[in-house]
């Protein structure tokens, strides 16, 4: 009730509402509220984030208050009615929330409040968590990958043919000469039907395609030794 003793002019309420309690830097929060005013005078609705630190030492506590951000809505005449659907109030860059020190505290509030001229201010508290992840994070991440997946993987569409050819044959790309030359002859193995004395792997064809270098008895590096004369010894 806006008025002292029996000089009122009529009541003026207050209703507001947000989406969630936890916010971080640069986030808009949009602020839902209604007012009405009943009264004879002309009213402004604003609202504020406000930062409380409070610091404990030595069993004494020291508290400092102060408004981060605000933002202010339009005139409400008196009998009429105004209603935020929305009304954004971006978060400036502050310090995260810090609940759960025993020395230092910083907290964070969402003040919806009506100025009232020659009246004291009616005023609602929200409280607010400031973080450093906003909730919708994770799914815009997964939404950039999807994304970058599409765009990397676009070129492969572009290159392969519609119906691949088969893989040309070895012979065509090996001349006999060329596998020939690679593939030393070896004997023939001997059936081990008739001689079952021979191991059952000692015939498997082996497949080099580079020969081992040629032995020389000759060798291209020789250690020069110095010549000793023997030297005799008279009795």
């Amino acid at each position: 009730m806006v008025g002292c003793w029996f000089f009122t002019s009529g009541p003026v309420s207050l209703s507001a509402k947000i989406e969630r309690k936890g916010y971080c830097n640069g986030e808009a929060i949009p602020i839902y509220a209604e007012i009405e005013n009943c009264s004879s005078r002309l009213i402004v609705p604003k609202a504020a984030i406000f930062q409380t630190q409070t610091y404990l030492a030595s069993g004494k506590t020291k508290t400092f208050r102060q408004m981060v951000a605000n933002v202010r809505g339009n005139h409400v005449a008196s009998g009429s009615t105004d209603t935020w659907n929305g009304k954004t109030l971006k978060i400036p860059p502050v310090t995260p929330s810090i609940l759960d020190c025993c020395i230092i505290r910083v907290e964070y509030s969402l003040a919806v409040y009506v100025h009232i001229p020659g009246a004291k201010k009616l005023m609602l508290e929200l409280p607010l968590v400031i973080g450093t992840i906003p909730c919708t994070a994770f799914s815009s991440r997964n939404s950039s990958l999807t994304t970058q997946f599409g765009i990397d993987m676009s070129w492969l569409a572009l290159t392969m043919p519609e119906h691949p050819e088969a893989p040309p044959n070895y012979a065509d790309v090996v001349s006999e000469e060329e596998f020939s030359r690679h593939i030393p002859a070896y004997p023939q193995p001997i059936d081990c039907e008739e001689q079952l004395c021979c191991p059952m792997f000692a015939y498997i064809q082996e497949f080099r395609f580079q020969p081992p270098p040629l032995y020389s008895e000759v060798d291209p590096n020789p250690v020069e030794v110095e010549d000793r004369q023997p030297v005799s010894f008279m009795a």
